[in-house]
């Protein structure tokens, strides 16, 4: 999995104190409802051999800045066929992660972060080993979420055919 250009995650920003500033006198509960996202593949039908490219548009729909607070650092995810960053490992809690983030957009602003994910899924099993399988034939759904409670979600759907 490969971020584009920019910070880690996949940003490439500077940050604005005044838009910061500005962002947190709108109420949380409206700056998280102004924000909506999207999702879109390379291609609707792909082999296990191929790279799936998508891309995730991030948007403000209000004129003003806000300023959207995460309960940890993640500020949205990714997964394919409900599976986080298509994986089926555990997650355990990471002292780390507690902290917020926070997602600051100006008015209008669209934020657009570009991924490669190889299309393999990874599985571990009891014993922490770790393979990676391809997907099975079929319909399958790129799923993408802004990372708090009733935070915007966007799917797409794309075809894994057997390989030729």
């Amino acid at each position: 999995m490969r971020a584009a250009d920019g910070d880690r995650l996949g940003f490439d920003e500077n940050r604005n104190v005044l838009t910061e500033a500005l962002g947190r006198l709108v109420p949380q509960a409206v700056a998280r409802r102004a924000l909506s996202v999207d999702v879109e593949t390379d291609r609707s039908v792909y082999t296990p051999a191929d790279d799936v490219h998508f891309r995730v548009t991030f948007e403000n729909r209000l004129p003003v800045p806000v300023v959207v607070e995460t309960p940890d650092r993640r500020l949205w995810g990714w997964a394919v066929d409900g599976e986080l960053e298509a994986s089926d490992e555990s997650r355990f809690d990471d002292p780390t992660r507690e902290t917020p983030g926070q997602f600051a957009f100006r008015g209008g602003e669209r934020k657009v972060v570009s991924r490669t994910w190889h299309g393999r899924v990874r599985r571990v099993d009891e014993g922490d080993r770790t393979r990676w399988v391809d997907l099975d034939p079929g319909w399958h759904e790129l799923g993408v979420f802004l990372a708090y409670e009733g935070g915007a979600r966007a799917t797409t759907t794309f075809e894994m055919r057997e390989r030729e």
